[in-house]
């Protein structure tokens, strides 16, 4: 009589490297590039909500790629003043996962031994972080001031139809000072 393969002798070393191979192809793709869904270039315009009341009018653009070790978020905001004049500021970060799901370091400066690490807040530098909760990434950034007061500045950014709406607040000591809420197209 002859024994069906299955009931052929047991290999833990075999059964054991089985395992590893499926949980990897089981937990691969829930940790796989979340932020690959926000990926692309995204503009539009507000009205800014000032603590003063005025409402100031501002161009935005923003560009979300992927990298090998995270991935980068650049950010313009152009300002038209009442007069003409234009203010432009850009900004781009590019952030690294931390050990926590979800959360990623931004990675700003290089240190001695090419490292990218945080700048450091009690020098005047933001810390920056940010964050992917469903369909909205969040970019954090919290700066501490010469009285020992802080600024904290949050940009929400969600996926919408077509696009990302976004949510922008600017604090001080707690105390909001600015507030956008945009629609930025998919271009």
């Amino acid at each position: 009589m002859r024994i069906p393969r299955i009931f052929l002798p047991f290999c833990p070393a075999k059964v054991f490297s089985a395992v590893v191979i499926i949980l990897m192809l089981l937990i691969l793709p829930a940790h796989a590039a979340p932020i690959s869904k926000f990926v692309g270039e995204y503009t539009g315009s507000a009205s800014v909500v000032s603590a003063d009341g005025s409402q100031p009018h501002r161009n935005m653009n923003v560009t979300i790629t992927e990298n090998k070790k995270g991935f980068t978020v650049k950010w313009t905001s152009t300002t038209i003043k009442s007069d003409g004049r234009v203010k432009e500021k850009s900004y781009s970060i590019t952030f690294t996962p931390s050990d926590r799901d979800g959360i990623f370091a931004a990675a700003m400066e290089q240190n001695l031994f090419g490292k990218s690490v945080q700048l450091d807040p009690m020098k005047g530098e933001p810390y920056v972080w940010g964050r992917i909760a469903g369909d909205t990434l969040t970019v954090f950034s919290l700066f501490v001031n010469d009285e020992g007061g802080y600024e904290m500045q949050q940009y929400d950014r969600t996926l919408a139809d077509g696009g990302l709406q976004l949510e922008f607040s600017l604090s001080r000591n707690g105390e909001e000072l600015r507030s956008v809420s945009a629609f930025l197209e998919r271009q």
